[in-house]
């Protein structure tokens, strides 16, 4: 199971770690903290140091109830990122955050290598198509609602069979257009209560049936937090024990804000695979 990132292929049956940098001002756990030059170039060679395999930039905050942002803005923000770090680190393999097919096409130029799409194509309509186009790997997501309202209050009949069901969708749209190497993120916290998170979680193996790659991003979230009673800050010990199971259910790359940690699980759980 490989993915082809601008000429260099990852071999995902080894599960490999996704480090976050986000440049918001409001992200949940690590907002505002990398603002300039030297604390992103820091924090992004302290993330591949410790292993990390791609660096998944954001410059849009999806949190619940985030503030919207314009796509001027978004691409001020995460341009000259993107360009900061193929320099610093011409190896990287930069991952964009973004549900804009626009931001898409200026980071891909810019140096990036993989499109991450919390919408899963919902939210832009040329999304698909561009992605086809820049023969990018492509992480689905799925997400009921938008980052404003997911939250309010979100119903399923069967969580997984739905969330199967718009995969299965959606992946069949994205082969029409020839589009080769694509990821599918369930969304931990995107229009899910904390039972249903928990029932995707417990379940993940049943989305190797689409036979793509799985991600977890379960780092630090709220279905942590909420349930121990503690903060976000505090949901490391939380984040590894919920990214064992994950790997044990068969995740393939594990999104986290806490690289050093996230390795060490794939190598524990590796012992027992």
């Amino acid at each position: 199971m490989t993915i082809n990132c601008k000429g260099t292929l990852v071999d995902l049956s080894t599960p490999k770690v996704m480090g976050i940098l986000n440049i918001t001002p409001d992200s949940f756990y690590d907002g505002g903290k990398y603002k300039n030059a030297a604390d992103i170039l820091q924090q992004t060679e302290k993330m591949l140091t410790e292993g990390a395999t791609f660096i998944d930039v954001g410059a849009y905050s999806s949190r619940p109830g985030a503030k919207h942002i314009t796509q001027e803005e978004e691409l001020q923000r995460i341009v000259p990122v993107i360009h900061l770090l193929v320099k610093n680190f011409p190896e990287i393999i930069l991952s964009v955050d973004t549900f804009r097919s626009k931001i898409a096409q200026e980071t891909i130029h810019a140096g990036a290598a993989i499109i991450n799409d919390i919408s899963g194509g919902k939210m832009d309509k040329n999304m698909f198509e561009t992605v086809a186009k820049l023969q990018v790997p492509y992480i689905l997501m799925h997400m009921l609602g938008t980052p404003q309202n997911m939250q309010k209050n979100p119903v399923y009949k069967d969580v997984n069979k739905e969330i199967i069901a718009f995969f299965a969708e959606q992946i069949f749209k994205l082969q029409q257009l020839k589009q080769n190497d694509i990821i599918i993120d369930m969304g931990f916290g995107f229009g899910k209560t904390i039972a249903h998170n928990y029932e995707i979680l417990k379940n993940l193996a049943h989305f190797k049936s689409l036979d793509v790659p799985i991600l977890a991003g379960i780092s630090r979230k709220s279905m942590l937090y909420k349930t121990l009673d503690i903060s976000a800050q505090e949901a490391l010990n939380a984040t590894t024990s919920a990214n064992t199971i994950a790997l044990l259910n068969g995740a393939n790359i594990l999104r986290v804000h806490d690289v050093k940690e996230a390795m060490e699980a794939v190598k524990i759980v590796n012992q027992v695979l």
